[in-house]
């Protein structure tokens, strides 16, 4: 066992309470929630009847434990660091610095701005042996398709819609190239800060003899600052919008029963795209 004191309400005298109530006890140690969610548990051999905990900062391994698991944490310095970066009134750090854990219920937990934004810095392990992989981006094709007229559809409960065709396109990429087959569509959803909603329907046509057909369905957001948005919905003025300046980002999903690009239908794919002029141009990462 370690040192730990539970922290704990003080309990009346009995002879002292005149009201008749039973005194109540704060009921749990400081800092479990933070302890448990340092670690992963797991199963090392099926036949195993106790869980092992892992730390998510460290991979050592500890039996499942609360006490235990605190004590790791209080010794463990990547732990300790990432708490001074990302949440410094975590009681853990309080303790191992000075010994004095600060209540849980004082003061509540802070979401340090950068973790949001820059993600969870800890290593991702699912098991002892073998780490969870890191997915990466690799450019894998462009596609660029000449728009039709918008077609105004009306305001509805969820904002403005409007129905765009494609006139044509091509496509080139590290699996082959072709071209945009006529008629797809573009269904935007626009809010009232001019952010907008897409979902487009594509059909491609490989160079292969014969050709394979390929289906392409993309959702996303195009945002930024009112003006920008306004601009880019002129085709008079879309060429002179930097895309660095707004957001245009995608899911993109491709399908095809040809059997040359049978590997397409397994993929995952985002894109980033632009806007010029009567022309929306995209590139496709594929995610490994």
């Amino acid at each position: 066992m370690n040192n730990l004191i539970p922290f704990k309400t003080a309990v009346p005298n009995n002879s002292n309470n005149t009201t008749g109530s039973t005194p109540q006890r704060k009921m749990g140690r400081l800092g479990d929630s933070d302890v448990h969610a340092a670690f992963v548990e797991f199963r090392a051999k099926e036949s195993d009847k106790c869980l092992s905990a892992q730390c998510i900062y460290c991979q050592s391994v500890r039996a499942k434990n609360t006490s235990r698991q605190r004590q790791h944490l209080l010794e463990c310095q990547a732990y300790l660091n990432a708490m001074k970066e990302h949440n410094p009134q975590n009681p853990i750090l309080e303790l191992a610095a000075n010994g004095t854990p600060t209540p849980a219920m004082k003061t509540p937990k802070k979401r340090d701005l950068d973790t949001m934004i820059n993600g969870f810095q800890g290593e991702s392990v699912g098991s002892r042996s073998f780490p969870i992989p890191k997915p990466t981006l690799e450019r894998d094709f462009q596609m660029s398709v000449q728009l039709n007229p918008k077609i105004p559809v009306g305001q509805t409960v969820w904002g403005e819609a409007n129905w765009i065709s494609f006139i044509s396109g091509h496509w080139a990429g590290r699996w082959g190239k072709g071209t945009v087959v006529p008629g797809g569509q573009d269904k935007q959803l626009v809010a009232k800060d001019l952010s907008t909603k897409v979902e487009a329907n594509y059909l491609l046509q490989t160079h292969d003899h014969p050709p394979a057909y390929i289906t392409v369905r993309t959702e996303g957001w195009r945002c930024g600052p009112k003006d920008i948005l306004e601009k880019l919905a002129d085709p008079l003025q879309a060429d002179s919008v930097d895309p660095k300046s707004y957001s245009f980002r995608l899911y993109i999903h491709m399908e095809t029963g040809d059997s040359r690009y049978h590997h397409l239908n397994y993929g995952m794919w985002v894109g980033s795209g632009m806007r010029r002029g009567t022309e929306v141009i995209y590139d496709a990462y594929r995610v490994n």
